[in-house]
């Protein structure tokens, strides 16, 4: 076994997007035997769980924040265990719950902090599902999607209305259910709840 920091990472990285992209084509093509055969291969790749550890360990925002475990940082060896342990049965752990401040308002509204092992397990869940999502949504969708961002949106915006002035609309739904079930018509995805 390697150490953690001689992992060719360049080389997981190529590995699993290969894969991920194999998942897009086979979204695009409608074959949904084969998105699924290439999913379950991908979230039982080692690759896979070594990105999927690294994402949230060491790339991430929040590695720092302890879940229930108290585990605020893991060590390269505890990596390497997280990965080798790393599968998609078994129950999630009870959440960290804190209250923060809503904005604008003097209430708080609870969080919930998963541990790091759970947000482990959501990234390889993510690397699964993202390629085929990214498939089936509209080119002009830019919520919440990878490589997107607000300046894309704005962009776009711009190149609509520069010939010709139109009118926008900004909505924000709030219907997380409605929205979520949308998602899941449209991305062929079965509901847990």
């Amino acid at each position: 076994m390697a150490a953690w920091q001689e992992i060719p990472w360049a080389k997981v990285q190529r590995h699993v997007f290969r894969l991920q992209k194999r998942i897009y084509q086979a979204t695009q093509r409608g074959d949904v035997r084969t998105v699924r055969k290439l999913q379950n291969l991908l979230t039982k790749s080692w690759y896979a769980r070594l990105l999927a550890v690294r994402r949230v360990t060491q790339e991430n925002k929040g590695k720092r924040t302890a879940g229930i475990d108290g585990a605020k940082s893991l060590t390269a060896p505890q990596r390497w265990r997280l990965a080798r342990k790393l599968r998609l049965e078994g129950k999630a752990t009870p959440l960290r719950r804190i209250w923060i401040p809503k904005r604008g308002t003097s209430e708080k509204r609870p969080l919930g902090i998963p541990t790091q092992a759970d947000r482990a397990r959501q990234t390889l869940v993510r690397q699964a599902l993202e390629p085929q999502w990214e498939a089936k949504l509209s080119a002009h969708f830019y919520g919440f999607r990878p490589g997107r961002s607000c300046h894309d949106a704005i962009e776009a915006v711009f190149h609509r209305i520069k010939f010709r002035p139109q009118y926008a609309l900004k909505v924000d739904i709030m219907f997380r259910r409605a929205l979520y079930r949308l998602y899941a018509d449209r991305c062929n995805v079965e509901s847990t709840r």
